[in-house]
């Protein structure tokens, strides 16, 4: 993928928590001010649940919980004194229904809404809008991993999208694109599914 010139790459281990406030302070005291965060980064463990180890089911939580509410913290506090921002987390179908074999997972994104909810509620008035985009199987390396040699898990999931296709990355970009417009200024505490209509689908 190309940055265009007015993009410039930061490579930063969100697990190292520690180093997130510096981060943070680095981006504002280079550009002057955040106006958007996209909370999109993220790990899947596919496994048995009794398989899955306790160190294992830490780690997804880290990466996907816990290093989004740090940074989350942080990007608000440089947001508050401008009286504007917005929020926007990434979720997953897992956290609309049950899908076997990713416990872990489906675990620490119901957390990231429950979280995109409670944030809305308290960042709203303070002029900060949170919001949520839950989406369905799309066409990224991750969820070819995970449907890849796995036929019958493939196959459901083609059977019960109405649009009967994986989702191209740049529908999940359009809809965050959407929600930190103005188009959306009165839009908050909303979890998005994109999914082609997954999890509607019989």
């Amino acid at each position: 993928m190309e940055l265009g010139p007015d993009c410039h790459a930061i490579q930063k281990d969100l697990n190292d928590l520690a180093a997130i406030p510096a981060l943070v302070k680095n981006i504002v005291d280079t550009h002057g001010r955040i106006d958007i965060l996209v909370n999109n980064a993220g790990i899947n463990l596919k496994k048995d649940l009794l398989e899955v180890t306790d160190q294992e089911f830490d780690s997804i939580l880290l990466t996907n919980v816990r290093s989004v509410f740090a940074l989350t913290r942080e990007v608000v506090a440089a947001m508050l004194p401008h009286g504007k921002g917005n929020i926007i987390n990434i979720s997953s179908m897992a956290s609309q229904y049950g899908i076997p074999k990713v416990i872990a997972y489906s675990a620490s994104k119901a957390a990231i809404e429950g979280m995109t909810r409670a944030m809305a509620v308290e960042l709203s008035p303070l002029g900060i809008l949170v919001n949520c985009i839950a989406p369905g199987f799309i066409a990224t390396d991750m969820s070819t991993k995970a449907l890849n040699g796995d036929t019958e898990r493939k196959q459901k999931v083609f059977s019960r999208t109405p649009l009967g296709r994986l989702g191209d990355p740049a529908e999940i970009a359009d809809a965050a694109y959407f929600l930190a417009s103005e188009q959306s200024r009165y839009v908050t505490g909303v979890i998005l599914p994109v999914d082609g209509g997954n999890s509607i689908g019989f």
